[in-house]
């Protein structure tokens, strides 16, 4: 995914941003949302099937039984799983995100690529509203060009969402604890603690 279409991310990227623009309130909580949601994602794809290829459009293996929810303490992960099963991939997770597998911090499932969508087929359907003449097979048409070509472009903007804001490589991370939480949303939880580290 990275190579030739994005940025390459290197290992001291958001430790210096944070000593360049320490002044700025909840920098690094956000440095640490961005590094725990590619440790959920690349945790997700351990546990339900690694992607085989870069471009996760292509992949079938996708296991929908896993979810998570990041926050700057780490993630918690929804579904039905051992806690030393879960220890062990996300600690295989952060291994493989920092050693080049770039492409496990992207999910086809996110919350970023759904919000893509939405907004797309919104903004595409309001602009065909407003573009086009007002009778009904004319806006009728309007709006499905637009729901098909936002369907057809947002995996490619999310995908790039994902990869340049919402996630980042976890280089700072350390992971702290993995505990049961209980029942959340329906679906057995657990928490993953995570903590900013110094790169030597």
């Amino acid at each position: 995914m990275w190579e030739g279409r994005f940025p390459l991310p290197s290992p001291t990227q958001d430790a210096d941003l944070l000593h360049q623009l320490a002044f700025v309130p909840g920098l690094k909580e956000i440095l640490l949302v961005r590094q725990a949601h590619a440790l959920e994602h690349a945790t997700v794809w351990i546990l339900g099937g690694t992607p085989k290829s870069t471009a996760y459009r292509t992949i079938t293996q996708d296991d929908d039984r896993y979810g998570g929810l990041s926050t700057a303490e780490g993630f918690y992960l929804f579904g039905e799983v051992d806690t030393d099963v879960l220890h062990h991939a996300v600690h295989k997770a952060l291994h493989r995100l920092v050693t080049g597998e770039w492409h496990l911090a992207v999910h086809p499932r996110c919350g970023t690529s759904f919000a893509v969508n939405m907004t797309l087929s919104a903004g595409m359907a309001m602009g065909s509203h407003f573009m086009l003449p007002k009778d009904p097979f004319s806006q009728f048409l309007g709006l499905g060009a637009a729901i098909t070509l936002a369907s057809h472009l947002s995996p490619t903007i999310g995908e790039w969402m994902q990869s340049t804001v919402t996630t980042a490589i976890p280089f700072n991370l350390k992971i702290e604890s993995v505990a049961p939480r209980g029942q959340m949303q329906g679906k057995m939880a657990h928490f993953v603690r995570v903590g900013w580290r110094e790169l030597d």
